[in-house]
């Protein structure tokens, strides 16, 4: 676990895990793809593990048929819910590599879909997470979130609730454990 007092490392390129302290919505039980951090603008992600159960083609007409008709949808975050984000990637295991491409235009994710290198995986995000000027930074401090690599297994096998406590549990096993504590103590 990165020591985050006095936190100036971009998180871009990383996965925000929400603490779990934070027993409130909208970021219980979060893994948040960061895309973009910097001390100037803030910070921009999408939330990985909420999928809503949905494919592209369902929900806007114009990709109900073709090859966007089947990408599948996870509510990317609190902000901007209407807004759409077509992200794809590629984790090579043997590397441990991994490729991002976020926020690739309906044409470039068509690209991607018609020859798909193995591995790949192209997704839908409605909304996304963002924080204005130091605001992630003191969201660290207070230990609402925990950084981590990303482990392109665990975000291709897992869904939801199991990839926020695989993730924790790579981090800290006690983390998982604190997890399951209840909300309220005394109902103990």
């Amino acid at each position: 676990m990165r020591d985050l007092g006095d936190y100036r490392e971009s998180l871009s390129g990383s996965l925000l895990v929400s603490h779990p302290n934070m027993t409130k919505d909208p970021f219980k039980e979060t893994v948040i793809l960061m895309s973009a951090h910097s001390d100037e603008d803030g910070a921009f992600g999408v939330i990985i593990n909420r999928p809503l159960g949905k494919c592209l083609g369902e929900i806007r007409d114009e990709y109900a048929t073709g090859l966007l008709a089947k990408v599948p949808l996870y509510s990317g975050g609190p902000v901007g819910v209407e807004e759409l984000f077509l992200s794809a990637w590629k984790w090579d295991s043997e590397s441990g590599t991994f490729k991002l491409f976020f926020g690739i235009s309906p044409e470039n994710a068509e690209s991607m879909l018609q020859d798909p290198e193995p591995g790949l995986e192209v997704r839908g995000f409605l909304g996304y997470a963002g924080w204005g000027r130091g605001q992630v930074e003191n969201e660290l401090k207070l230990n609402a979130w925990v950084v981590s690599p990303i482990d392109g297994d665990a975000i291709g096998e897992c869904q939801a609730v199991d990839l926020w406590l695989r993730i924790l549990w790579q981090i800290d096993p006690a983390l998982v454990l604190r997890s399951s504590a209840p909300d309220d103590p005394s109902r103990n």
